[in-house]
């Protein structure tokens, strides 16, 4: 299990051994020469350890001229520029770097994006997941089962579907075609047999390192048997009707990969994100999956330099996504924390090296991208309509709540899982919790949403999601719940409804 602050949780129980095709050779994807680059400049060759930085443009500069030439100058070497957003990625080891550019006229903030050393992008050999293989009799009769009742073979175990009335939307209104939901993620295996019919390879990107490669299969994960988180995001928005597994909440729209997680450690770096963000705004993408936070910081402090260029650059990135249309829905953590709170503790950053204890502010520490403006904070929920154990909340903090899964709140039979069943790479299915497996129904949601009003905009979205969702309320003696029957700290504005999100 990932460190339990993170978006990106392990299996909780262990996955469904059903695979219904042969082992998958994963295409080897290379990263890009941009991102694979670990000379350093001139400049600076020995002055330290080779590091990422993002250099943000003050509104009404341009990063050619003046600002390029003092990257050089200060022994950076540009891997990209988002002109448009005014975001340059930029390797340096000089340790100077990012002080140096701040000095600079036409800069507004520079940081790193990390404090380890970048490595070399490969990937390592691990253990599988343990597996429980069903029979092939069982197989059968629960498919036979199924489709009796009008069901895909295995959605009988999925709880969450009927939770959000997805399984009556999809008798509506299953989706369009015409919607995509990026997934920001570790990548997607599009060859599973519930994702491929809805996989657009045209709107999919390996995105680590900040520069968009979009050759075949770059999209994929490094490695299937620990980067299965992303797969598994993908079946819940939209996994395929199609007499195999699982079914989505908007089984009738397409999905993309936009892949940032560093091989091995996983980590989602700010240059990664940024280029995920302006990919999904340039390539059509209506909504976009992020069940994650930007590491090494699970808050960034706009007191320290750093911190503050990776809100100033992640910012830029999903604000220009959401004008070009795209509405943006990421998960609020798994810390049980209040995030409405006066202080929180952080023990875990930065988790790419040493983490330290401190506490933070909330109102000037954020998690990004969860509580950027315009973002739609998801937190997650049970069987019983209580919000998750590990799940955060917060008034004014939370949108909307969706199924996320919760040990704790057991399903009545032919559930007996609690948490969420989705696809995992090589035709398999599993049982995953987590704030991370709540952000997907909202995104499904939202997707159908956008099927029903395909003129809308991402404000508008949200508050359709809003509108529609249904509140449970504070459960009786919880005094964690504070707020009313319509808002509150658990829920926001409630628990998202797929059904009326296709009826009205």
């Amino acid at each position: 299990m990932a460190h339990p602050r993170s978006r990106r949780m392990r299996a909780l129980a262990v996955p469904l051994g059903l695979a219904l095709t042969a082992s998958l050779g994963f295409l080897p994807t290379a990263a890009t020469a941009a991102s694979a680059d670990t000379t350093p400049a001139a400049a600076a060759s020995d002055s330290g350890p080779l590091l990422s930085y993002v250099v943000n443009a003050t509104p009404g500069h341009t990063m050619a001229g003046r600002i390029a030439k003092a990257i050089s100058k200060a022994g950076g070497k540009v891997v990209i520029a988002h002109e448009r957003i005014g975001v340059t990625v930029v390797h340096s080891a000089n340790p100077q770097f990012a002080a140096e550019m701040r000095t600079v006229p036409g800069v507004q903030s520079a940081g790193a994006t990390r404090t380890a050393p970048l490595k070399a992008q490969g990937t390592t050999d691990v253990g599988k997941p343990q597996k429980i293989d069903l029979s092939k009799a069982q197989l059968t009769a629960a498919g036979k089962a199924a489709k009796a009742n009008g069901e895909e073979p295995l959605e009988p175990l999925q709880w969450d579907l009927p939770a959000i009335k997805a399984d009556q939307a999809a008798k509506v209104n299953p989706g369009s075609r015409k919607v995509t939901v990026g997934i920001i993620d570790t990548g997607v295996d599009d060859t599973h047999p519930d994702l491929k019919p809805n996989f657009s390879a045209k709107q999919s990107a390996n995105c680590v390192g900040g520069v968009a490669d979009t050759s075949k299969g770059a999209w994929r994960p490094w490695n299937p048997d620990e980067d299965y988180h992303g797969t598994h995001v993908a079946g819940t928005i939209a996994a395929a009707r199609n007499g195999i597994g699982v079914a989505g909440v908007a089984p009738g729209v397409k999905i993309a990969a936009l892949k940032v997680s560093e091989p091995e450690t996983s980590l989602f770096y700010a240059e990664s994100v940024v280029c995920a963000f302006v990919f999904a705004a340039d390539h059509g993408i209506s909504v976009t999956n992020n069940s994650y936070y930007v590491d090494p910081w699970m808050f960034n402090c706009k007191d320290d330099a750093d911190q503050a260029a990776i809100i100033d650059a992640v910012g830029r990135a999903a604000s220009y996504a959401q004008r070009k249309g795209v509405l943006n829905i990421a998960a609020a953590g798994n810390s049980g924390l209040d995030l409405a709170a006066p202080q929180l503790p952080d023990a875990s950053s930065p988790n790419d090296s040493t983490p330290v204890q401190r506490t933070v502010n909330p109102k000037t520490c954020w998690d990004v991208p969860t509580q950027l403006p315009g973002t739609v904070t998801v937190a997650a929920t049970g069987v019983h309509q209580l919000k998750s154990y590990y799940s955060n909340y917060g008034l004014g903090q939370i949108d909307v709540a969706a199924p996320g899964g919760d040990s704790r709140q057991v399903p009545e039979l032919p559930a007996k899982n609690g948490n969420i069943l989705s696809t995992m790479p090589g035709g398999d299915w599993a049982y995953l919790a987590g704030t991370s497996m709540a952000t997907p129904h909202v995104a499904g949601v939202a997707a159908l949403l956008k099927s029903a009003h395909p003129k809308s905009s991402p404000q508008e979205l949200q508050w359709l999601l809003k509108e529609q969702a249904d509140n449970p309320g504070c459960p009786t003696g919880d005094t964690t719940c504070t707020g009313t029957k319509h808002i509150n700290s658990h829920f926001g504005y409630g628990i998202v409804d797929a059904l009326d999100a296709v009826k009205k």
